[in-house]
């Protein structure tokens, strides 16, 4: 058998770059941002579906009679145990089915699930032990019964379907954007995971004072269903796509050609840019779960911001708002690097250390500042992470080639899932022990450089991963 070279940028010349009507603007059509768009409402009803339980943790406290903070960070372990398993195979099922049937799956199971949390009443006498954290005797059982267990099994069938949205987003990015352009796809369809968190505090809050909580996760849950029907009606891969021009394929071909054979795990595991990848994700994605699924909570306790959309609105409306301005900032901010000139590798890392840099004020939000001090220095800190956010995510795309980058982002994503299991209890234990949030936000302050000191020892350069195609993947 004829040995088959590593992946490299360098390895066809038969690029459709070569059409001139292609140009290096981009100006040969615009459907391409459609897809975008497509993404960008999946990430909004994702994080919509993702943050009820935030929104409705006191109610659910003084429902079910939950004294004890474990309780609840229970129930968020579980999705982030489902979330990391699902990773295992999300990205490579993206992959071996194709993004058009793999996300719609995704997006119908998330959204059965997200749902079912509003059956959570009816697991009268369920009874479920899970691992958990105390501070003064380390790892423990703590039994959840009735509603809790409810909650649990339902966010562990979200999380599942949950793991398939970033690699399915992310492939569907490096197939329809030229490498000039994904950081910014990336960061517009990030931000609405923004707009998704932004949404719930107004949209929760009003359907559960007028039907109870349960209908707030039905009525939220529903949402995904009629994405699905757009999906699959609106989705094609560019080459057979009816309403792309010519032109525009051209220009979204227009980096060198990818090698077509499937690259199985074995390939991408012992790599370094597979583990730059992974170990960023694994230390950065855990802060945003903090925002996610703790703020509300935090200002709940600190300033007596209750759930109602008067109450807890105006803050977490901010937050988020903010947070979509780092999304598409910092994804701007790397790819126009790269327009004026700068290398990939020199304009990603100078985007990312931006955003590192801005994290760093969160630890004086809980030394006890103003509500809106507070709410201004978790509003950059969203937004400096959102702004990582879409230039690790790129990361993968500027190191593997198009067949491997769902498999990629599956890795990482397990492994910021991984993470996110651990926050979940460690804030749990922090603040059964402590009562305060001051540890917590010291920790994430300075998370991101860290990892972007890893990250550059890793890969230097950003150069492209030096696959081993000797031989064919399985199909």
């Amino acid at each position: 058998m004829q040995k088959k070279a590593p992946f490299s940028p360098k390895m066809s010349n038969s690029s459709p770059s070569a059409s001139p009507s292609a140009g290096p603007s981009g100006r040969s059509g615009y459907y391409r941002w459609m897809m975008c768009a497509l993404l960008l409402f999946a990430a909004i009803i994702n994080y919509i579906d993702r943050q009820v339980i935030g929104i409705l943790k006191p109610t659910l406290m003084e429902t079910f009679h939950w004294s004890d903070e474990r309780i609840y960070s229970s129930i968020v372990f579980s999705f982030q145990l489902a979330y990391a398993l699902g990773f295992i195979f999300a990205g490579r099922f993206m992959d071996r089915v194709g993004v058009r049937r793999g996300f719609a799956i995704s997006v119908t199971l998330w959204s059965i699930a997200a749902a079912a949390h509003g059956l959570a009443g009816l697991a009268v006498g369920w009874k479920l032990p899970m691992l958990n954290l105390d501070a003064s005797t380390g790892f423990t059982l703590v039994t959840l019964s009735g509603a809790a267990v409810g909650l649990a099994v339902a966010r562990f069938a979200l999380g599942l379907g949950e793991s398939g949205a970033f690699p399915a987003s992310i492939k569907t990015v490096a197939e329809w954007f030229p490498k000039k352009e994904r950081a910014m796809a990336t960061g517009i369809f990030n931000s609405g995971t923004n707009v998704g968190a932004l949404a719930s505090p107004l949209l929760v809050p009003w359907i559960a004072s007028h039907w109870g909580w349960e209908w707030a996760f039905v009525i939220t849950g529903a949402l995904g269903l009629l994405w699905v029907a757009w999906w699959i009606t609106v989705y094609r891969q560019p080459e057979d796509h009816p309403k792309l021009k010519p032109a525009e394929l051209a220009y979204i071909r227009s980096d060198p050609a990818d090698p077509v054979t499937r690259i199985p795990w074995r390939n991408l595991l012992p790599l370094r840019q597979t583990w730059a990848f992974a170990i960023g994700k694994f230390m950065t994605d855990p802060i945003w779960w903090l925002y996610l699924f703790w703020v509300p909570d935090f200002l709940n306790k600190n300033y007596d911001v209750g759930i109602t959309v008067s109450q807890l609105g105006p803050p977490l409306i901010t937050i988020y708002l903010i947070a979509d301005i780092g999304s598409i900032g910092g994804g701007w901010l790397s790819s126009h690097f790269i327009k004026i000139g700068w290398s990939t590798n020199r304009a990603r890392k100078t985007a990312m250390l931006v955003c590192a840099l801005c994290v760093v004020p969160i630890m004086f939000a809980a030394t006890g500042v103003s509500k809106w001090t507070a709410v201004l220095l978790i509003s950059l800190a969203a937004a400096a992470h959102q702004g990582w956010s879409a230039n690790i995510f790129t990361l993968s795309s500027d190191m593997f080639p198009r067949k491997a980058i769902g498999s990629v982002v599956g890795i990482g994503g397990m492994a910021g899932a991984v993470g996110g299991m651990f926050i979940a209890l460690l804030v749990g234990a922090v603040l059964q022990a402590t009562g305060s949030y001051l540890i917590v936000f010291i920790m994430a302050g300075f998370t991101y450089l860290v990892a972007l000191v890893i990250i550059h020892a890793l890969c230097p350069r950003l150069e492209p991963a030096k696959l081993n195609l000797d031989e064919p993947a399985r199909a």
